[in-house]
């Protein structure tokens, strides 16, 4: 996969391909997927690779989004890129495969960047400001037996997500684990996230993937 990247949007590293892998185990043959915060569109091309019958992909930034457009015609992947907040331009559309690799790494402040090189980082005081709102928002947009993956660091809280999924009506599990080291981003706020009480002496995470799907009751209800 060729991937061109502009300033301020995120390179594709480990946690992205972890994604990426578990999202083509769901099978995506003929269905239709979304990628919330896709960056360079690395998943939502990945996504239409591997025979989905329709791909969405959603940023924030106009960096991002000519990013995945440009990107995803170089693949010769046919991926909608939309710009917008998250599910915001999406109105009711429903999809059977949600995937996302938010800004997750704790920061100073709560307030969210609207510009500059942290856009694809910052993710409020306990690294969970989009996490919570993407499983609170998500079910609305998932077809009967859809499910969303969301890959994200231990130091955010894996079991507040697999909590968050099921409080949102999803069944959810944790289909991947890679433990390691922080990496420099984490590495450079480790004293911040010691302090919160995030981290503890040794410099280790755990990158997740926690994936939830739409409940048998939400299913028999839609």
């Amino acid at each position: 996969m060729r991937l061109m990247r502009l300033p301020g949007v995120h390179r594709p590293v480990s946690d992205t391909w972890m994604l990426a892998g578990a999202m083509r185990s769901e099978g995506l043959a003929g269905k239709s997927v979304l990628d919330i915060c896709t960056g360079t569109g690395a998943l939502a091309i990945s996504a239409a690779q591997a025979g989905a019958g329709s791909v969405t992909a959603v940023d924030l930034t106009r960096q991002a989004v000519l990013c995945a457009r440009v990107n995803s015609k170089v693949n010769g992947a046919r991926v909608q890129v939309l710009r917008g907040d998250l599910f915001g331009p999406l109105g009711g559309r429903k999809f059977d495969v949600i995937v996302s690799n938010p800004p997750y790494i704790p920061a100073e402040s709560d307030e969210l960047p609207r510009r500059g090189p942290t856009i694809p980082l910052d993710a409020g005081r306990n690294g969970r400001a989009l996490l919570d709102r993407i499983c609170r928002e998500a079910p609305a947009h998932l077809n009967p037996a859809g499910a969303i993956l969301v890959v994200h660091s231990s130091i955010c809280g894996t079991d507040q997500t697999v909590e968050e999924f099921a409080r949102c009506g999803l069944t959810p599990d944790v289909v991947v684990r890679e433990p390691g080291k922080l990496g420099p981003v984490m590495t450079a706020r480790a004293q911040m996230m010691r302090e919160r009480g995030l981290l503890g002496e040794e410099d280790l995470e755990e990158i997740v993937v926690v994936r939830g799907r739409l409940s048998e009751r939400l299913v028999g209800s839609s």
